[in-house]
């Protein structure tokens, strides 16, 4: 039984940078609009978006009739969530707060079977190896999985090269939101100084030879990174687009007070 692309996979066949959306709202209905607007990948947020474990396997369901790769960010690198969302069927995963690439290769091994990791083989009980219907898949699974981290701090900018090389890791996201906090610049991800970083770390994770994103819902910016290297930006959210989308609603129609 074939699997669908990992982001890996999407990235490596790719003739273009590939754009994807957030589903931070928890809710299957906005996953498969997304899915269906034609971006080229769906992020399904447990970070910041009131998620667990059902939820994101509903939304995995609720994706898999469209061509678009679903990707998950898990809340924090714990090693028991990413064995979870991997036995969901989750082909690609993002771990948020990567700073070091210590913090990286502890990752990767969390994503790997032994002998290469420490993950726990569940695969006849889960949808991850549709329960042993994916021929190999034991012997194959670190094909089957794809690996990405999350460089949201000044230690992770600086160490950004070394975490991007550490085997086992398929791409480096850079978070500017956290990151211009971390800079003591919150809620200012436009500052020239946090732009700066963002296009340091673009250009030492492709570097080490790995595919760098970013998260940009500034067209300005996105475009930016996008010719500096980017080979995967996040251009929005479900959330955003709603909370956007009726505001101008709201502006349009109803008359300011008094």
């Amino acid at each position: 039984m074939p699997l669908p692309l990992t982001l890996r996979d999407a990235l490596q066949t790719a003739d273009r940078p590939l754009f994807g959306g957030w589903v931070c709202s928890g809710s299957p209905v906005a996953a498969e609009i997304m899915a269906g607007s034609g971006l080229d990948f769906v992020l399904v947020d447990m970070e910041h978006a009131p998620n667990g474990l059902e939820s994101v396997l509903t939304q995995l369901h609720a994706v898999s009739g469209y061509p678009v790769v679903p990707v998950v960010r898990v809340a924090a690198a714990d090693e028991v969530l990413l064995k979870q969302v991997l036995d969901l069927g989750a082909r690609t995963v993002l771990v948020p707060m990567v700073s070091t690439p210590e913090q990286a290769a502890d990752v990767a091994a969390a994503t790997r079977y032994p002998p290469l990791g420490r993950r726990g083989v569940g695969s006849a009980l889960a949808r991850s190896a549709r329960w042993n219907r994916v021929e190999g898949y034991l012997r194959n699974a670190a094909d089957h999985v794809s690996v990405l981290v999350q460089v949201e701090t000044p230690d992770g900018v600086r160490n950004a090269r070394a975490i991007a090389a550490t085997p086992g890791i398929d791409g480096v996201l850079v978070g500017p939101a956290d990151l211009a906090a971390s800079m003591g610049l919150l809620g200012q991800q436009g500052h020239p100084d946090v732009v700066a970083a963002v296009l340091s770390t673009l250009a030492d994770v492709r570097a080490a030879g790995r595919p760098a994103g970013v998260n940009a819902f500034d067209p300005a910016l996105a475009h930016r990174y996008v010719e500096a290297g980017a080979r995967f930006v996040l251009v929005g959210a479900d959330v955003v687009l709603l909370a956007r989308g009726s505001e101008r609603l709201a502006a349009e129609f109803i008359p300011p007070p008094g």
